[in-house]
């Protein structure tokens, strides 16, 4: 038997173990994922074309989703675009919102059952861009299966900024005064405002490509949240990595801060 049929075997075989494994473990509602290492993948594979790496990440991204699928998440958070890559230069970036458009266009096709929510900034965005994105949300609103957060334009200190905004203004539109303003602020009262709200906070947030850092994904909802960081790029991120990171959520003794 050739050797790559034979590691692709034992492969089967661990995930397979795995698979078993997590049966009556606790498992995430919620999983927020930092797909990184989409460049690096294509430098790697010696494709001269960086957009080539996003296009693979992209096509990777429903292979994902149907793994959370399987074991009955609720809740994905896929991490696209931050609010810094927005000073890429314009060679860089707008393949890449092409490359997004796409993937939101083809996450809310007929078929999918996921319903897309899109989580960020997006008035920062050309205004082709936004439409593209709300379509792809409007589409799936009657959808009724897993909630597919696409955080696009999206960084942590922004998005905790205009939740306070968005606060403030409501109390204002009462005629509180800036003291009750003030006064009336708790940690309950911004949660209402974040673009997320409603949903839980995530319970496990992966992070490919060996980095080992938040860089601002979701400040606010994961502050219990446990934290697993892969060394493999994001297209290289396979279902055994996934259960793998799975596994280790599940062995954690989760105290919430107690």
């Amino acid at each position: 038997m050739p050797v790559v049929a034979i590691s692709n075997l034992l492969y089967r075989i661990y995930e397979r173990r795995l698979a078993r494994e997590l049966t009556g473990q606790p498992l995430p509602r919620h999983i927020g994922v930092m797909v990184d290492g989409n460049r690096r993948w294509a430098r790697d594979m010696g494709l001269t074309d960086p957009n080539d790496g996003h296009r693979a990440g992209a096509k990777h991204i429903e292979r994902f989703l149907g793994w959370c699928e399987e074991l009955g998440v609720e809740h994905v958070t896929i991490w696209l675009l931050s609010t810094e890559n927005l000073s890429r230069p314009k060679e860089q970036l707008d393949p890449l919102l092409d490359i997004i458009d796409e993937l939101a266009g083809e996450l809310a096709d007929e078929d999918q059952p996921w319903q897309l929510r899109m989580v960020g900034a997006l008035d920062l965005l050309p205004e082709e861009h936004q439409a593209a994105l709300k379509s792809a949300q409007q589409r799936t609103a009657d959808k009724r299966g897993m909630q597919v957060n696409l955080a696009v334009c999206y960084g942590g200190q922004r998005e905790i900024a205009d939740a306070v905004r968005s606060f403030i203004l409501e109390q204002a539109a009462t005629g509180a005064s800036l003291e009750e303003v003030a006064e009336s602020i708790d940690a309950d009262s911004i949660a209402r405002h974040l673009y997320m709200t409603g949903q839980p906070d995530p319970d496990l947030v992966i992070r490919t490509s060996g980095e080992q850092r938040i860089s601002g994904f979701l400040l606010w909802q994961s502050a219990y949240s446990e934290f697993y960081f892969c060394d493999s790029n994001w297209p290289d991120f396979r279902r055994v990595d996934f259960l793998r990171a799975v596994r280790s959520f599940a062995i954690r003794d989760r105290r919430y801060g107690k």
